[in-house]
Formats: structure tokens, C-alpha cells, sequence
């Protein structure tokens, strides 16, 4: 299933940039997109280790639940990769507007990160590694991170070749590409942070997935508009 999705995406990311390139052009110079995404962590590490445990529970049971951490472990990747993307647009992007959004996906996602991770060290419980770069000898050595082999059945993530063909790209091409990656990669968030709506138990991590959905909806319905969609 993991290959008929590849290729799948992939002949859209072929229709999407034959189609949709020239009506990036026209949004070359325009003006700030509007609000911003979610900006930032809900509570410090350290405020969020004092709200893990149940006001006025004597036995100091922890008032989060295994969909807590599948949530926050899940995230922390796809939520890295999503910068990697985003970071890419600095020096490859046309469109003015790209770049507004990459900024913004930054912005709001990189804290995000920081408070996952201060949720899991106050937990106990593992904080996923960065991913291994997979450069070969004598290779042009791709971005930190590149590899996301162990991540790719996650909702919305890009394996190593979508990465790394987003990487070589530049121009409108890379801004469309961008956009029909990003609007994919999102709609796994908004999927992920579902879930942890309607199974999670940990105050601050259902508000966040809350954010997530408002947010990244808020941004998927303003790259299918830059990409020509209704």
C-alpha cells in the first residue's frame, strides 16, 4: 500500500506542477497571507510536569494515558519534518507567499516540539531521536534528518526520495511541490491530532491537538487555493 500511495503521489505532484506553477507566478509579490498559525507551546516543561498529576489525587496518579504518549512521539517527527520542509523554501522558493507560509509553519511548529518533548522527559518516557542522515560516501550530504524510512507509515509523512526530489527542486516547481507535499503531510496531523481528541486524557495535549486541527485545516484550505483548488 506504502508503494501504490508513492507513486500515487507522485504523479500528482507531476499534474499539480504541469497545472498549477502558473498560478503561483501571479501570486509572486502579494500581501501577508493573514493570521498566523498556532504560535507556540501550550505551558513550559516544567508547568507541564506539575499539570501531569491529578490536583488533589493522594496517590499522585499521572492524569495522561498511553494515547497521550503515542501522541506526542508521534508528533515530535512529524512535526520535525515538517520544518525540514519549511526551511527549504528560504532559498528555493518564487512565490512570496510560500515563503509567508513556511515561515509560519515554523514558527508555530518548532515550540510545539519543545513542549512535546517537556511533556515525555516529564513522563518518563522516550523522546524520539532526530532521524540518521543517509548519505552515502561521497555524497553531497543531504539535510539532517533526511532519512524518515522508520516514520513513513505515519499519516502524511514523505519518505527519503519525496524529500530529497523537494530538496533538488527550485522555482515554481519547488513551490508547488511544496504545497501538494505540505497539504498531504498536514492532513496526517490533522488525522493524528484527531485521535488524540477523541482518545487522549491529558489536558494540555488534547488542547494542542485542538490547535493542530484549527490550524493546519486553516492552512490546507490556503494552499489548495494557491495551488488552484476550490
Amino acid at each position: 500500500m506504502n508503494s501504490i500511495r508513492t507513486r500515487t503521489r507522485r504523479t500528482a505532484l507531476v499534474a499539480a506542477t504541469a497545472t498549477a506553477a502558473f498560478l503561483l507566478a501571479a501570486c509572486g509579490g502579494g500581501d501577508d497571507s493573514g493570521g498566523s498559525a498556532h504560535e507556540g507551546p501550550h505551558g513550559s516543561a516544567s508547568a507541564s510536569a506539575d499539570a501531569g498529576r491529578t490536583p488533589g489525587n493522594e496517590t499522585g496518579e499521572k492524569a495522561h494515558n498511553a494515547q497521550d504518549v503515542a501522541f506526542a512521539q508521534g508528533m515530535i517527527p512529524h512535526h520535525r519534518q515538517a520544518l525540514e520542509m519549511a526551511r527549504l523554501a528560504g532559498d528555493r522558493s518564487a512565490s512570496a507567499e510560500v515563503e509567508d507560509l513556511a515561515a509560519r509553519i515554523e514558527k508555530a511548529q518548532d515550540p510545539e516540539i519543545t513542549t512535546m518533548t517537556g511533556w515525555l522527559t516529564a513522563w518518563g518516557e522516550d523522546v524520539p531521536e532526530p532521524a540518521a542522515s543517509n548519505a552515502s560516501p561521497g555524497a553531497t550530504e543531504p539535510m539532517p534528518g533526511m532519512d524518515h524510512s522508520g516514520h513513513s507509515a505515519m499519516p502524511g509523512m514523505m519518505d527519503g526520495r519525496d524529500m530529497a526530489e523537494l530538496e533538488k527542486s527550485s522555482g515554481r516547481a519547488f513551490d508547488t511541490m511544496f504545497l501538494t507535499m505540505m497539504v498531504e503531510h498536514h492532513e496526517g496531523a490533522v488525522e493524528m491530532a484527531g485521535t488524540e481528541q477523541a482518545e487522549g486524557r491529558y489536558a494540555p495535549a488534547r488542547a494542542l491537538a485542538d490547535d493542530i486541527v484549527t490550524a493546519q485545516n486553516a492552512e490546507i484550505t490556503e494552499m489548495n487555493k494557491l495551488l488552484g483548488k476550490k
